[in-house]
């Protein structure tokens, strides 16, 4: 990435040099960084997959919105057994997928029988394991039974890896996405855009415009200039270094909000010193966020005390659960028998978020006798030596799985975090239905993590999205993968 500094000479002399007619119509042209390898979101692991299609082309029986709350989908009503076992969905009455195939019960039936095979390629396979059955009782009626109650059900199926796909359709919908959704899939020209057409026959609110293209632009100079020229209207994810350039611009807005993301200084709490609550206590201590968030992401995110994200309902701010001061650590560090301090290695996968908050740690431990040797590795390297083998004392990362602070209560991740009591709250939030109970069991989750400095939590990704002035309708924050076109209109 160049630097800030070559990129505001490259604006100014794109503004200076062009007349940019910015046309506001019917269609619009987002700019994402990421191409997805394939355009089917049930069959795949990658996030780029999601932004293109979800709650776009495919729907599920429920939707996720804007603030990371359930709303009915494909489903118009359901009902819950008083056991919680049993879900009775009604089905919406005339939709059709964009071929004109007829969308019914059989279609659901399909579609998580698909993702349960033995030969599934579902990256979130295990959180459907729960389904015991699915019954078709009649075409627009369909019964899920469930092993156990889920207090998440009716989040996880409206996830973009349940999205309901048909039969005829499936096997195709890798190259050619066949749904349900207010946009039906036009073309994909491979190493630069994908391109959608409004619904004609969509069974909700017809979508305000005709035509979106989303392409693909990762280089942030290249993207700047997009958007000078007016080539595109707006991208969901700008380089925060690069948000200066149009911040002052009447031209455009900037919209910052917050990601499901996480990012967490990842701990192996399974060997020493890490395995020391007073050495992981010392760390949080000597950790100063408020640096982190202006070194690495120029102010624009938010800062964490333990696992979750700012924007959901049952966040609890924890950030003071250890606050920053260097006497109580290198006290911590003391007691803990490292007075001297000790050394480390830190392994940093390929981001700029991680490489750089890995910087500016290793100056603030630093600061309390903690020496980290900073060893950069490629995604490949990462997986196979922190998540899988466990081989790492640190490491940055983040975490961008909706509501995923259940993964502590597996001793068998890469964390290494073991806790009796953890696991029974988990298990007991994953089985409750009732939401002001969940919240409570949330909060205690996240306390406990935060007072246990099982990691040291820095902050959540932004999501800082630049606009043409006049579009509405876009996402501030991003409660789950996706860019959601259905609301996007342009001002009158």
């Amino acid at each position: 990435m160049r630097s800030i500094a070559t990129l505001l000479v490259s604006a100014t002399l794109l503004l200076t040099g062009v007349t940019a007619v910015f046309a506001q119509a019917d269609d619009i042209t987002i700019a994402v960084a990421l191409e997805p390898p394939a355009l089917d979101p049930t069959a795949g692991a990658a996030e780029a997959i999601d932004i293109v299609t979800y709650q776009n082309i495919f729907e599920g029986l429920t939707r996720i919105d804007r603030d990371g709350s359930v709303q009915p989908g494909l489903a118009s009503d359901w009902t819950i057994s008083d056991d919680g076992l049993s879900y009775v969905f009604s089905l919406r009455e005339d939709v059709v997928f964009h071929d004109g195939s007829t969308f019914d019960a059989d279609d659901v039936a399909f579609t998580f029988e698909r993702i349960l095979a033995d030969d599934s390629t579902n990256a979130q396979k295990s959180l459907y394991e729960v389904i015991e059955a699915v019954e078709v009782e009649d075409p627009q009626t369909v019964r899920f039974t469930l092993a156990q109650p889920s207090g998440r059900f009716l989040f996880d199926i409206g996830r973009g890896d349940a999205v309901i796909v048909a039969s005829e359709s499936a096997e195709n919908n890798a190259t050619l996405p066949i749904g349900t959704g207010p946009y039906a899939f036009v073309q994909w020209d491979r190493g630069s855009r994908v391109i959608l057409e409004r619904f004609d026959s969509y069974w909700g609110d017809r979508p305000p415009l005709a035509r979106a293209t989303i392409q693909f632009i990762g280089d942030t100079a290249t993207l700047i200039n997009a958007l000078l020229a007016g080539e595109v209207d707006g991208t969901n994810n700008m380089a925060a270094e690069a948000l200066e350039v149009f911040a002052n611009n009447p031209e455009f807005q900037v919209l910052v909000g917050t990601t499901e993301g996480e990012v967490v200084l990842a701990t192996n709490n399974r060997i020493e010193p890490f395995s020391d609550l007073k050495v992981r206590q010392a760390m949080a201590h000597a950790i100063d966020r408020d640096a982190l968030i202006e070194g690495v992401t120029y102010g624009y995110s938010a800062p964490i005390g333990s696992h979750f994200a700012p924007h959901h309902p049952f966040y609890v701010d924890l950030t003071q659960t250890y606050p920053y001061d260097l006497e109580r650590a290198r006290t911590l560090l003391a007691e803990a028998g490292y007075e001297d301090g000790f050394s480390a290695t830190l392994k940093l996968p390929p981001v700029g978020y991680a490489r750089q908050s890995g910087q500016i740690l290793a100056s603030q431990f630093a600061e309390i006798g903690i020496t980290l040797e900073l060893i950069n590795v490629e995604w490949a390297q990462w997986l196979e030596d922190v998540l899988t083998n466990h081989d790492y004392d640190l490491s940055i990362v983040a975490h961008v799985e909706p509501f995923d602070i259940g993964i502590y209560a597996d001793p068998d991740y890469y964390f290494g975090y073991d806790n009796a009591d953890f696991r029974e709250l988990i298990e007991t939030l994953n089985t409750t239905t009732d939401d002001a109970e969940r919240r409570t069991l949330a909060e205690e989750a996240q306390r406990i993590l935060a007072e246990d400095a099982v990691n040291g939590y820095l902050f959540e990704l932004a999501q800082t999205g630049v606009w043409r002035a006049g579009l509405e309708g876009m996402w501030q924050d991003s409660p789950i993968e996706g860019l959601v076109l259905r609301d996007l209109r342009w001002s009158e």
